[in-house]
């Protein structure tokens, strides 16, 4: 078994058994979560989301391990024609209408299998991984405005801002998240404050062409005017944490799933403390952190600027988002909406979470970056690893 196991999971072990284990508790979690809305909805068949979000984990994994398979060079050139792909899905799921959740058409239900798709997940992950792809490509010309950041700063503003139409917190999270890596990848302070003006000036016109502005500002007139009432989610995330105690009521003791809404997606950090305690959910965020310190791990042992970069940004994108939602859980921050990675049901978000982490796991073989695949030289074989002086 350990044998098969060095042949055929390669990469970081500690990384493959986090992500193991995160999806037995997801399992576990969802399972909980969803049984009342599996007895209204199924007749009480409360194994149907069971089987169904097992299937989609299993399907993630398998994704995952494909994707590390690849050698992680190639999705430089791939990530130029998803970015091509993503940008008429996402017009077409704003204007022309996907399936709508709260007052916003994020999705789009693929033919045949009646499974929802957002195109803001391909969007994301296509950006991060083209940024990095430009930002080592151009890393002896960052101060060069025209032929390095201006495309840098199109892309950027192009995918956040057809997101923002209909996704605010994911467009802000995915904007934040190519700073950090904009900063990683040493650009200028001066040309990312450029950037961060823009980005304000654009997100802003997104927001009220969008019509998403008022939401926006509800929410966050809500989360700072402690003289409003509470939010009815928010009340009853903190009576789940609260009855919760420091072990918890135990799996499946559950109450709040049967008021709180989306108890297994935007809310389940809620429900993992009910049933859990504080214990439980400290050891969430202990492996939040945790795969963030190996994702981070791998930057410093790869071998060119992509991995490094391309490692680096998919690692902050998925435990930022972590994060965020966490924080919302526990009243440290205003209702976004936001799933929690590896632990949330989901749809398609579970097999583009599974291709980051696989992503990350290629970089993390630490395959050299001495030329491209094709032969030609697109510049990553002059350049050293993150960290070094040049």
């Amino acid at each position: 078994m350990k044998d098969w196991l060095q042949r055929n999971l390669k990469g970081d072990p500690i990384l493959w058994a986090i992500v193991f284990l995160f999806s037995f508790i997801s399992i576990a979690v969802v399972y909980s979560a969803t049984g009342t809305l599996a007895y209204k909805k199924l007749n009480g068949n409360t194994e149907a989301f069971l089987f169904k979000h097992t299937g989609l984990i299993l399907v993630g994994l398998v994704f995952m391990w494909l994707a590390h398979r690849v050698d992680y060079r190639h999705y430089s050139r791939w990530s130029l024609y998803a970015l091509l792909v993503s940008v008429p899905l996402l017009l077409y799921t704003f204007f022309m209408g996907g399936t709508t959740l709260n007052e916003a058409s994020r999705w789009l239900t693929i033919p045949v299998i009646n499974q929802t798709f957002q195109p803001s997940d391909l969007a994301k992950l296509a950006l991060i991984t083209h940024l990095a792809s430009m930002l080592s490509r151009r890393q002896q010309h960052l101060h060069d405005f025209k032929s390095t950041l201006l495309p840098v700063m199109l892309w950027v503003g192009t995918i956040c801002g057809l997101i923002i139409l209909s996704n605010a917190s994911t467009a802000l999270l995915l904007f934040a998240t190519c700073m950090l890596l904009m900063f990683i990848g040493r650009v200028p302070l001066k040309q990312m404050a450029v950037m961060v003006a823009i980005g304000i000036v654009l997100g802003g016109t997104g927001l009220w062409a969008g019509q998403r502005l008022g939401t926006v500002i509800s929410r966050v007139t809500n989360f700072s005017d402690k003289t409003k009432k509470t939010p009815f989610q928010l009340e009853h995330s903190y009576i789940a944490i609260a009855t919760g105690g420091i072990a918890g009521k135990g799996p499946g003791k559950s109450t709040e799933r049967n008021i709180l809404p989306h108890p297994y997606s935007d809310f389940i950090y809620a429900i993992i403390i009910e049933e859990y305690g504080l214990l439980g959910g400290a050891i969430i965020l202990f492996l939040y952190l945790a795969f963030l310190y190996r994702g981070l791990k791998t930057v410093m042992n790869s071998y060119g600027a992509f991995g490094g970069l391309l490692s680096a940004g998919l690692s902050f994108s998925l435990v930022l988002q972590a994060l965020v939602n966490m924080g919302v859980a526990v009243g440290l921050g205003p209702i976004t909406g936001l799933p929690l990675p590896l632990l949330s049901m989901g749809g398609t978000s579970l097999i583009f979470t599974g291709l980051s982490i696989g992503i990350i796991l290629a970089v993390s073989r630490g395959e050299r970056e001495i030329r491209p695949m094709t032969g030609e030289d697109d510049g990553t074989s002059r350049i050293p690893r993150l960290g070094t002086s040049y």
